[in-house]
């Protein structure tokens, strides 16, 4: 049985930083690959970025140079380092593996940037 729960999302002001957290249970992080997808209002889920056997990363562009992915493979979470947030990051943020498996969905978590 698979749990991915997401936490660390919240209101914060442009320029700020966040740090997300998907603490996993049921899938080996250090061995699959992991992503953060967002969805902001009225558009579609997105992948953002990319960890594959908690090494090599890939971001979509407009979050390049701004998020770094990441794991912690002792406690078996994935990270996403947000910095310089810009007001269209906001969104639902959920991870999940790449490509997504329906059944792992967890209830994401709101990250809101806004002055």
């Amino acid at each position: 049985q698979v749990q991915l729960v997401e936490s660390g999302g919240g209101l914060v002001q442009p320029g700020g930083s966040l740090r997300l957290a998907c603490a996993a249970a049921g899938i080996i992080v250090s061995i699959s690959t992991m992503g953060w997808y967002r969805q902001a209002p009225g558009k579609q889920r997105a992948l953002a970025a990319r960890i594959t056997l908690g090494g090599p990363t890939n971001y979509a562009d407009s979050v390049k140079g701004r998020f770094t992915i990441s794991t912690d493979n002792a406690k078996n979470t994935v990270y996403l380092q947000m910095n310089s947030l810009k007001p269209e990051d906001t969104a639902v943020y959920s991870c999940n593996t790449v490509p997504e498996l329906k059944g792992y969905w967890g209830q994401g978590t709101q990250v809101t940037v806004s002055s």
